[in-house]
């Protein structure tokens, strides 16, 4: 795997928050080696231990970014929902800021006929044929339309299962986490002091409730598959 410089500043994670944790009486045990200290009584994340973490994770999504494989970015609360939107679009990655419906990916073949329905209905409107249906089918339609776009809207050009996916608060995505996990999935993890740390490929212990934390966390990420996506339109 190729190293890289990837900027990584304790004092830059330390103005966003991302080293506080959850209260002490709500941790996992197995975040101990992740955790520094205990303060007012929340824990401390150990931030030398997230930049190491996340340093590997971006020399992960730059070699594979490098060689033109697919990301997926999973952050469903509303804390999250705006900054992976955001860094998605910026990475041209998928997306799913909304809702996890389960099955997503352990039954890609019901998510592939919503995505063709999703892309036929889009069709239909930019052609205009919607406004020529009668007013109560239209209105059936584009019912329909907008709960698609809502829930599937961030992976509208998905084709394929992706290569790696990267979640934002491993709790409340549990269900996307295991579904990766039954497929095969890396996963790239940003994980809380009261989450599990070995269920990921690769975790980054950072607070995962302040938005700061969670858009410094992603734009380190996003700018290291920017990186490698250019370098692989370079070098195709």
């Amino acid at each position: 795997m190729t190293r890289r410089y990837w900027n990584i500043n304790l004092e830059e994670m330390m103005e966003a928050g991302v080293h506080f944790g959850h209260g002490t009486r709500k941790w996992n045990p197995r975040m101990s080696p992740y955790i520094s200290a205990k303060c007012k009584g929340i824990h401390i994340i150990n931030l030398t231990r997230t930049a190491r973490f996340l340093s590997e994770a971006c020399d992960l999504v730059f070699d594979a970014s490098s060689r033109g494989k697919q990301f997926l970015i999973v952050g469903t609360k509303n804390k999250a929902a705006d900054s992976v939107a955001r860094a998605a679009i910026r990475a041209r990655c998928h997306y799913v800021n909304k809702k996890w419906l389960g099955g997503m990916l352990t039954n890609w073949s019901t998510t592939e006929t919503r995505l063709h329905k999703f892309r036929d209905l889009r069709m239909e409107q930019k052609a205009g044929r919607l406004a020529r249906l009668p007013k109560r089918d239209a209105a059936v339609l584009k019912r329909q339309l907008s709960h698609l776009q809502t829930y599937l809207g961030g992976i509208k050009y998905m084709t394929g299962l992706p290569d790696i996916v990267i979640i934002v608060d491993q709790q409340e995505e549990y269900t996307a986490l295991r579904e990766c996990i039954t497929l095969g999935i890396p996963t790239i993890c940003l994980i809380d002091t009261n989450c599990d740390p070995d269920l990921a490929d690769i975790s980054i212990p950072a607070n995962d409730d302040a938005i700061a934390s969670i858009r410094l966390i992603l734009t380190k990420l996003v700018f290291a598959i920017c990186e490698g996506r250019s370098s692989y339109i370079r070098n195709p």
